[in-house]
């Protein structure tokens, strides 16, 4: 009797509904390959890349007009030679490496349609709190800011020294902040970083930061700077058959005419 009893009673509860389980998912390069220009050579087939944030409950449409796409490539830079005979070499790394004390490091921003870049950088702490002072890094004065398909612009730039990391006690990595507006901001520059308010900062938070994900290119990491990509921060353009940015972002922005993400800069020991 009490069997029976329970399985009429596991028959007649209604089915509880669990929610479908958020996958992630893969993309590939062509947002940012048909903006460039077309080569003489013939296109080579679209890089792949696979979801490394979060899962959203509801992707992203990439090929939504209201999904904006910025485009970073991490460079982890090698010293060879000395003096005149010195060289530069630069192999791709995903956007969650940890860099240890001394290691040397550029960044590549691309982004498909025009607009103007900015660059803010924090320390940031193991107790996920920033610290120390908010600065923008670039530009500075004399600096173009300008982005359009196809170019590529370096932080630090490229007559520059990379950055160097240098981790304080307790120190989880450089924060920086990465803004790109349609118009350019109204900024005092100077020869030196720039004090960023942390009201000033909220305010750009407020504005243009939205839902995110972030995308790592297949196979990318070790792969070295290519001449052309050097030559793409210059009077160069890239093509559709050069290499595509290393990590895809995509944003909803919360309001139109800029979008805004994070990236962490990661030390380990």
């Amino acid at each position: 009797m009490i069997r029976i009893f329970l399985l009429i009673l596991a028959i007649s509860l209604p089915l509880v509904a669990h929610p479908p389980k958020k996958q992630n998912r893969d993309i590939t390069s062509d947002a940012f390959n048909k903006p460039r220009r077309n080569s003489k050579r013939r296109a080579g087939p679209a890089r792949t890349y696979r979801q490394t944030s979060e899962p959203l409950a509801k992707p992203l449409d990439i090929n939504s007009p209201t999904t904006l796409k910025a485009g970073v490539t991490i460079w982890k830079v090698e010293r060879t030679g000395e003096g005149p005979a010195r060289k530069e070499i630069a192999k791709r790394v995903e956007a969650g490496t940890q860099f240890r004390e001394g290691d040397l490091i550029r960044l590549s921003i691309e982004s498909p349609r025009g607009g103007f870049l900015y660059v803010i950088d924090r320390d940031w702490f193991a107790d996920n709190t920033p610290g120390g002072e908010t600065n923008l890094i670039f530009p500075q004065r004399g600096e173009d800011n300008r982005l359009r398909a196809g170019k590529l612009i370096d932080i630090p730039a490229t007559k520059d020294e990379p950055f160097k990391a240098s981790p304080k006690a307790n120190q989880a990595g450089e924060m920086l902040t990465i803004i790109i507006t349609l118009a350019p901001l109204r900024l005092a520059l100077s020869d030196e970083p720039l004090p960023i308010s942390t009201t000033q900062l909220s305010g750009w938070e407020k504005r243009w930061s939205g839902m995110t994900e972030r995308f790592e290119m297949n196979g990318g990491v070790g792969e070295t700077r290519t001449i052309e990509e050097f030559e793409a921060t210059g009077t160069r353009q890239l093509t559709r058959n050069d290499p595509p940015p290393q990590t895809i972002y995509l944003l909803t922005p919360r309001s139109g005419g800029g979008l805004l993400f994070n990236l962490l800069l990661s030390y380990g020991k």
